[in-house]
C-alpha cells in the first residue's frame, strides 16, 4: 500500500450527505508529483504506526480511514487518502447512518476500491462496538462496490501497542514506532509537521483575549490613518507608491518574524489594517507557495488570535490556505472554520470552506497564489521564488 501524492482526478459518482454533519477531519492533499519510488506498508502494525504522519497529527478515540485506490495498472491498491471521523460520531447508532453517508461520499469522490479502517480507543467506553459498526460499514460500503480491506483496533497508537483485528480473521501484533515510520520520515523530510495532537492545532486557533484587549485601542487609530493615507496618496498620483511600501512593511513583519519574536500590540493593529487593502491581502495568498510560507502562517495564526470579526477571518483564511496548498488538510480545515466563525460572510474563508469540503485538490487553488505574484509585480515588490 503507497501513499498517493497525486492523481488524475475523474468525474465521481455523487451521493448527498449532510453538509452541516461535519463528520470527518477534511482528507489530507499531497500536493506535488508522485515519489519516484512509492512507499510500502505491508504490516498492519506499521500502517497504524503511519496513521500520526498521514494525517498530519496523532489521532485519539478515532476512527481513522484509509482509502484506497488502484494503482499501476490495478498490480496493486495505494492509499489514495486518510480521514478521521471522531469516535463518537463513528459508532453512535442514532448517527451510524449519516456517518455511513459522510463516509460513502467521500469514498465516491476517490473513486475508491477499498479501505483500511483503524479504531483508536483507549476509553473502553466503545469496546466491543468495533465489530457492529465494522460490519455495518462492510455492508453498506460493498453495495457501491467497496471492500472493506481489514479493519483493527489499538488503545493509542504509539510504539509497543498491542493491535487486534477487529474481524479476528487477521490476528494480533504490536505497533511499530511512529516517529520512525517510513512514512513519518518522508513527511518530515518534505517539510510536513507532525503535531502530537489535534489539539494542538486547536490552540493555534483560540483567541487570546487579553492580546485582543491590548490590540484593540490601537486599532480604530490604525485603520483611519491607513485610509487617509491611501486616499491622500490616490488623489496625488501616488496610490502604488503607498501600496509599495505598504507591502514592502507587512514582509518585513513576515522576516522579522522568523527570529521568533511576537509582534507587538501596534505592530498587530497596524498589520490589520494593512490587509483590509484587498491588494495587500491578496497579494499575501502568493506567499502560500514561496520559501516564507511556515514565517508567514506564525504571523497568520498570532494576528488571528489577536483580532475579532472580520479582520481575525483575513488572517484565518490566509492560514488556511496556505496549510491547504502543502497539503495539510485537517489544519486548513481548523483554520478556515475559524475563518467562518469569525465572519460568515467572508466570500474567501466561505470559498475555501467549500472547496475543502468537496475534496478540491491543492492545486486548482494555485491560481490565487499566482495572482498574488502578478499584484505584487505590478507594485514593484518581489516576494520572492516560487518554491513548492
Amino acid at each position: 500500500m503507497t501513499p498517493s501524492t497525486n492523481r488524475t482526478r475523474r468525474t465521481p459518482r455523487t451521493r448527498p450527505f449532510p453538509r452541516a454533519l461535519g463528520c470527518a477531519e477534511p482528507t489530507p492533499r499531497y500536493p506535488g508529483a508522485r515519489p519516484r519510488r512509492p512507499l510500502r506498508v505491508d504490516d498492519p502494525g506499521e500502517l497504524i504506526a503511519a496513521m500520526p504522519a498521514m494525517l498530519g497529527f496523532l489521532p485519539e478515540r478515532s476512527l481513522v480511514v484509509a482509502i484506497l485506490r488502484e494503482y499501476d495498472g490495478a498490480r496493486t491498491e495505494m492509499i489514495e487518502a486518510v480521514v478521521r471521523f471522531d469516535l463518537e460520531a463513528a459508532v453512535d447508532m442514532a448517527r451510524i447512518d449519516q456517518f455511513v453517508a459522510c463516509l460513502g461520499a467521500i469514498c465516491l469522490r476517490e473513486e475508491a476500491t477499498g479501505v483500511l479502517a483503524v479504531f483508536v480507543d483507549d476509553s473502553g467506553e466503545f469496546e466491543g462496538a468495533e465489530v457492529l459498526r465494522a460490519s455495518a460499514l462492510a455492508d453498506i460500503l460493498a453495495e457501491d462496490g467497496i471492500a472493506l480491506r481489514g479493519a483493527w483496533a489499538v488503545q493509542a497508537i504509539a510504539a509497543g501497542q498491542r493491535y487486534h483485528s477487529v474481524f479476528g480473521s487477521m490476528g494480533t501484533g504490536l505497533v511499530a514506532d511512529p516517529t520512525s515510520s517510513i512514512i513519518a520520515v518522508s513527511q518530515v523530510v518534505d517539510g510536513r509537521q507532525i503535531r502530537g495532537s489535534r489539539q494542538e492545532m486547536t490552540a493555534l486557533m483560540i483567541p487570546d483575549e487579553l492580546l485582543r484587549a491590548r490590540v484593540r485601542p490601537h486599532l480604530g487609530d490604525a485603520i483611519a490613518r491607513y485610509r487617509r493615507g491611501l486616499a491622500a496618496a490616490t488623489r496625488a498620483g501616488y496610490q502604488l507608491d503607498f501600496q509599495r511600501r505598504a507591502l514592502e512593511w507587512v514582509l518585513w513583519q513576515i522576516a522579522d518574524t522568523a527570529s521568533g519574536a511576537p509582534r507587538a500590540e501596534r505592530e498587530l493593529a497596524r498589520l490589520a489594517a494593512t490587509l483590509r487593502d484587498r491588494a495587500i491581502r491578496d497579494t499575501m495568498y502568493g506567499l502560500a507557495l514561496g520559501e516564507h510560507a511556515e514565517t508567514a502562517e506564525r504571523l497568520w495564526a498570532q494576528l488571528a488570535r489577536a483580532t475579532p470579526g472580520t479582520d481575525r477571518a483575513e488572517a484565518a483564511a490566509l492560514l488556511g490556505y496556505s496549510a491547504y496548498l502543502r497539503g495539510d488538510g485537517p489544519f486548513a480545515g481548523i483554520a478556515i472554520a475559524a475563518a467562518v466563525e469569525a465572519d460568515g460572510d467572508h466570500s474567501m474563508a466561505v470559498l475555501l470552506e467549500t472547496s475543502l469540503q468537496t475534496g478540491l485538490r491543492p492545486e486548482r487553488l494555485r491560481q490565487l497564489a499566482h495572482c498574488g505574484y502578478r499584484i505584487a509585480t505590478d507594485l514593484g515588490v518581489d516576494i520572492g521564488p516560487i518554491a513548492r
